[in-house]
């Protein structure tokens, strides 16, 4: 099994800036991609950005292109979420979450595809 922590959401002006990390336990970390999704009040989780097993490949929504970057450490077992240019439509629950199939050349957005999630960070932008 693997056990994700997120961290680093908090409260933020818009415009502002907040790096969210993932950090796992499970030595098959490494081998799988991992997605961020997030949630807000009343909608469905939806998928915001991935990045393959290597760190190699890495995908965006459209809304959170140019402003958004993922990266991970697989020494250190924790992947990331550098938020800058935050708007009040970015607040929501984030999560990360594993892709089951291991070695994937592509990040898939979908949210079946995932198996292990964290327990979620809030962030809320205001205006």
């Amino acid at each position: 099994q693997v056990h994700l922590v997120e961290s680093g959401g908090g409260l933020v002006q818009a415009g502002g800036s907040l790096r969210l990390s993932c950090a796992a336990s499970g030595r098959t970390f490494s081998s799988n991609a991992v997605g961020w999704f997030r949630q807000a009040p009343g909608k469905e989780r939806k998928f915001v950005a991935g990045i393959s097993w290597s760190g190699d490949s890495t995908s965006y929504v459209d809304s959170v292109k140019g402003r958004f970057s993922i990266s991970r450490d697989n020494t250190k077992n924790t992947v990331y979420l550098q938020m800058n240019s935050l708007k009040p439509e970015d607040t929501a629950v984030y999560y990360c979450a594993t892709d089951s199939s291991p070695f994937r050349r592509v990040v898939v957005p979908t949210r079946s595809v995932y198996d292990y999630w964290g327990q979620g960070t809030q962030v809320t932008v205001s205006s």
